[in-house]
């Protein structure tokens, strides 16, 4: 190990040991949003508010345990406070004020609680170091008590070097889908991948692999449970010409990336909906680094690499493709041959 690669491990350390601790802390909020204000009610009027709470809730404690430690490292974040502001957001201030403070050591007044969600508006960049965070990931599936995520991960210089992704209701074990739930998944460049028990005080961690199916015939999808997410048609075009019959795991969020990462499924694929939508990056930084340190390929769906350097979306790119190494190349050229000129 050079001199050079040795420090930079020594210098994550400390960023990997905060952003566990701020994964944690905000899945924690965004499980007491569930259990206090989602209710048969809440999913029958199709209310968003619970989500809208537990948004701007985790944001606030991850952002604020950021500048703890880390007070020059700027934010890409996904929400800010202007929703919470004056009169008319004094119900929704309230209620995320309260439960911020369900996750955190030291009570946060009002005013912390929007400056810290305020700390997320960077625009990013191919130059220093700057964290995105995605406070949950996969609102409906929060919602229906599924899938969803907490998602925080460093870039530096234009690169992901971090990612933690926190899956509080995910099977620890897939074989034992009614088994013990909580998983966060956390991995440093050239440090591999790992799973451990979230908010469990069992601070074991296991390496996580991509599975090692060398056919495609053998493999399954794992795609998400929302049809607006991603095009079933293509998926089903692109399954046809992989030779690919096993039934797809279907869930929300970032979780889907490390369900591959471990081995539960082959290939993700997020394929355009259209020629416009650009993707987000906090909506891909910590799956990506998961992915690639167990082993897998991430690019978008002509091959290229995705690239964080371009402020807070992937401009450059269209679509995610992700997939162990031994079948990367073979999915890429189905998702071409399906998409061909779309994109």
């Amino acid at each position: 190990m050079s001199g050079k690669l040795r420090r930079l491990v020594l210098y994550l350390e400390k960023e990997r040991a905060v952003a566990i601790e701020a994964v944690e802390r905000a899945s924690r909020v965004c499980e007491a949003v569930f259990k206090r204000l989602v209710t048969d009610e809440t999913l029958t009027k199709k209310d968003k508010s619970p989500v809208t709470v537990a948004d701007f809730s985790a944001q606030a404690v991850v952002n604020n345990i950021l500048e703890k430690y880390f007070p020059n490292d700027p934010i890409v974040g996904e929400e800010d406070s202007k929703d919470l502001l004056g009169e008319e957001g004094r119900v929704l201030r309230e209620k995320v004020v309260e439960l911020t403070n369900t996750a955190v050591n030291t009570p946060m007044s009002t005013e912390e609680v929007l400056k810290a969600i305020d700390r997320g508006q960077y625009a990013g960049g191919s130059t220093g170091r700057h964290w995105t965070l995605d406070p949950i990931d996969g609102t409906k599936g929060f919602l229906r008590g599924e899938q969803f995520a907490v998602c925080l991960a460093l870039i530096i210089d234009g690169k992901v070097r971090l990612g933690v992704v926190g899956c509080p209701n995910l099977p620890y074990d897939m074989s034992q889908p009614e088994g013990e739930k909580g998983v966060l998944a956390v991995a440093v460049e050239k440090q591999g991948a790992f799973q451990r028990k979230l908010n469990v005080k069992d601070f074991i961690e296991t390496p996580i692999f991509v599975s090692i199916v060398e056919d495609s015939c053998n493999a399954s999808f794992c795609e998400s449970v929302e049809a607006g997410h991603a095009n079933h048609g293509d998926s089903a075009k692109i399954a046809e010409l992989l030779g690919i019959t096993k039934q797809s795991v279907r869930m929300d969020s970032q979780c889907k990336y490390v369900a591959v990462a471990r081995g539960d499924a082959d290939i993700y694929l997020r394929l355009p909906v259209d020629s416009k939508y650009v993707e987000k990056i906090w909506d891909h930084a910590a799956g990506n680094i998961i992915i690639q340190e167990a082993g897998g390929q991430v690019s978008d769906v002509n091959g290229e690499p995705l690239d964080f350097s371009q402020g807070r979306t992937l401009s450059a790119n269209k679509g995610v493709i992700a997939a162990n190494a031994n079948i990367f190349g073979t999915v890429v050229e189905a998702v071409k041959a399906t998409l061909s000129n779309k994109f």
